[in-house]
């Protein structure tokens, strides 16, 4: 059996990720229900695949990884043999230098 890799979400990823939710729960709460769900299922993932997502094309490093649950991109590294996800944000918006720490 494969080994699981830790999940650790930095307090901004999970702000980040609450206020994304809560928008979309402006129009529609089972929606953002559901995009919470898918969220944490595909980063569920990572702790069998860690390196299965996509390098992030203008990370300041090729160690930042992305999974895309539309709307959002969720951005992680490892970190050790732990999965560290450092950040969450709308498909559209630009990811800035800040945005890797």
């Amino acid at each position: 059996m494969a080994r699981l890799v830790p999940l650790i979400w930095t307090d901004p990823a999970l702000d980040e990720l609450d206020e994304i939710a809560a928008w979309i729960a402006l129009d529609d709460p089972a929606a953002a229900r559901r995009f919470l769900v898918r969220a944490l299922k595909a980063v569920e993932r990572l702790r069998r695949f860690p390196d299965s997502g996509r390098q992030v094309p203008e990370a300041p490093a090729r160690t930042y990884r992305e999974v895309i649950v539309g709307p959002c991109r969720i951005i992680y590294r490892r970190e050790g043999p732990a999965v560290l996800i450092v950040h969450v944000s709308r498909g559209e918006r630009r990811l800035r230098r800040a945005d890797f720490r």
